[in-house]
């Protein structure tokens, strides 16, 4: 296995609960758990529809949500989001395999650029959506990936955690990892299912740490 091609947000970095919470702040002074696991079903689907159907369902504008949304980028820069469990360790172990650590996300590049910057992860290369790139579910974004760094796409492993991640993989012929949310069921066929990031540790074992030790 030569790269991994990361999703960031919910992948890579656990920003979910933060957004899950302030749409649903948006929509209520004191959300309950029905509230936020409606929101939480919509934005494992994508951010930018949740806001359209929360808006419409709960007779909200859109600027509304997308304002509550926006000012999560805000709190981010002095209390980032956590580093998803596992992510560092599997990070690490791709690292010290050789492998190459690449990110595919529909984020700006200013946005995407400082949750890693902020959460000290180390990746390879970064394509953003906004830069001129089609979103996901399109392949474009990991076709420019393994162009770039000359991969086959049979010697990599995208992991995400929207169908969107999964779709783009698939169609540029890289086998996938569908990171799960416990309670949010998604559509993802042909794609094999974690709970966990360190359950992938396995398949990056370091030089040497096979057949004995080496001189």
């Amino acid at each position: 296995m030569r790269a991994v091609i990361w999703d960031l947000g919910g992948t890579l970095v656990d920003t979910y609960p933060d957004v899950d919470r302030a749409l649903a702040g948006a929509l209520s002074p004191a959300p309950g758990e029905e509230l936020l696991h409606e929101v939480a079903l919509l934005t494992r689907r994508s951010s930018g529809e949740a806001i359209r159907t929360l808006a419409a369902r709960h007779h909200v504008s859109e600027e509304l949500l997308q304002d509550a949304y926006e000012r999560t980028k805000e709190v981010w820069e002095e209390h980032p989001p956590p580093v998803m469990d596992g992510a560092r360790e599997l990070l690490e172990a791709v690292r010290e395999a050789g492998g190459l650590n690449l990110v595919a996300t529909h984020r700006h590049r200013e946005s995407a650029s400082a949750l890693l910057e902020r959460l000290a992860l180390e990746v390879d290369d970064l394509v953003c959506a906004p830069d001129g790139f089609a979103r996901k579910p399109s392949p474009q974004m990991l076709r420019t990936l393994l162009a770039r760094h000359d991969l086959a796409p049979r010697d990599c492993l995208a992991v995400g955690d929207r169908t969107a991640d999964v779709e783009a993989a698939a169609a540029a012929g890289v086998p996938a990892q569908l990171l799960e949310t416990p309670g949010v069921p998604l559509d993802a066929a042909g794609a094999d299912r974690l709970r966990s990031l360190r359950a992938l540790i396995a398949l990056f074992p370091a030089p040497g740490a096979q057949g004995g030790a080496g001189h």
